[in-house]
């Protein structure tokens, strides 16, 4: 093959690519300076994907974040991506980003468990449509992450392939049920991962092991081809370590999917450049009960500082009241998902699990659709709840189960 000038230059910008910060430095890096390094053409898709690999290798077995890890098949899927970044043919933001995916969203060829041994052999013919897109928008897939089993419980404690451990305390658990999401992209072993959000399954999580997790609205990003805890309530968002990185992510992740039941029409909107929006304008609202109710002291503080500054940021806090949700109850979609599952074989769930199924078959159909009812009109009139304030602000847990935000100072357990 004869070597052109163009060639030869791409070669060698490459080659001084490889020679760029080691490894260990790269998988500090935020989703949003490595999409910039890649661009720059500074680092490879491959040198991310190693720098994963490595810390992966290292910290996985203390941490058990992943339940599979995608060595080799990440390592071609970045070597095929570095031959389209040396080409210049970028695909977007997420071009040769190395990212996890919790284990209740499938992959086709790869096994999909949802921490069970129920799944334990499950292999998906086709990607959950979050999948599809991501790989699309050039995104590498690391590995499939551990979770609270069939995303029930709020510990990531219940595993069949056993508990996540905090990367700030591995005596602590690292929430869930998006468990080890959270704790890989706390440990550096991912630049991003997605989880799923019934009840605070991406939002605990971030809160325990100090990063940011976004549950969208409900509708705006596909949920077709990740197993169901209920389907009326069930969310796919992103877990990173800045709000930039969550924004690259969702831009990538939304869009309307007709054959996902939950999936509503939206414009598209560009989210990354809707965070340059100022916020003095906004009012927040604070519902003192009952999320406010037998906070840990360290916790109290924290809410109160962030309240005192972003007070000042914006055009002020007020107390408010949340419309009531507690007489919502859904639980026949789960036992509807599990109830063929559940006669064959109720041994092979891990026994929380097992008794949260075990009353599936007394629930009541008509329970269930007055659930729906009220369900369906508090999403028509939540709305009306925003009277003089845009935004709600509450604390996560109320308890400290991990650091929600480590001092700078801070070495995480894995260092």
């Amino acid at each position: 093959m004869q070597l052109t000038r163009r060639s030869f230059g791409l070669t060698v910008i490459g080659a001084l690519a490889l020679r760029g910060e080691p490894s260990e430095d790269l998988a500090d890096l935020t989703l949003a300076d490595a999409s910039a390094r890649i661009r720059s053409r500074t680092v490879t898709p491959t040198q991310l994907t190693e720098a994963c690999l490595a810390r992966i290798e290292t910290y996985n077995p203390k941490l058990n974040a992943f339940i599979t890890v995608l060595r080799e098949q990440a390592l071609q899927q970045a070597r095929d991506l570095d031959r389209e970044q040396l080409a210049g043919k970028l695909r977007g933001p997420l071009h040769g980003i190395p990212i996890a995916l919790k284990d209740n969203i499938d992959t086709a060829g790869i096994r999909t468990t949802a921490a069970s041994a129920v799944y334990d052999d499950r292999i998906p013919t086709e990607d959950a449509e979050v999948a599809r897109r991501l790989k699309a928008a050039g995104a590498i897939l690391i590995g499939k992450t551990n979770l609270h089993e069939f995303a029930m419980g709020g510990t990531s404690a219940t595993s069949y392939y056993g508990p996540v451990r905090n990367p700030w305390a591995l005596d602590r658990n690292s929430g869930g049920s998006s468990g080890g999401s959270a704790a890989a992209v706390a440990a550096d072993l991912c630049f991003g991962a997605l989880g799923t959000d019934t009840g605070g399954s991406i939002r605990t999580p971030a809160s325990f092991c100090g990063i940011v997790g976004l549950k969208p609205t409900y509708g705006l990003v596909s949920i077709r081809g990740i197993i169901p805890l209920t389907v009326s309530l069930d969310h796919c968002g992103p877990l990173v370590r800045s709000v930039q990185d969550a924004a690259l992510l969702l831009n990538s992740l939304t869009g309307y999917d007709k054959l996902d039941i939950a999936s509503v029409e939206h414009p598209k909107e560009d989210y990354v450049e809707a965070m340059k929006q100022p916020i003095s304008g906004l009012r927040l609202g604070i519902p003192r009960a009952p999320f406010f109710d037998l906070l840990d002291a360290d916790v109290a503080k924290a809410v109160d500082d962030a309240i005192f500054v972003l007070s000042r940021l914006t055009k002020g806090a007020k107390d408010v009241a949340l419309p009531p949700t507690r007489d919502i109850v859904l639980a026949g979609e789960s036992y509807a998902y599990h109830e063929e599952l559940f006669a064959r074989g109720p041994g092979r769930y891990q026994i929380p699990t097992r008794r949260a199924l075990q009353g599936g078959p007394n629930l009541k159909a008509a329970d269930y659709i007055r659930s729906r009812w009220k369900l369906e009109l508090l999403r028509r009139t939540i709305d009306d709840a925003f009277t003089d304030f845009d935004l709600w602000f509450f604390p996560r847990a109320a308890a400290r189960h991990a650091p929600s935000k480590p001092p700078s100072s801070a070495k995480k357990a894995t260092r």
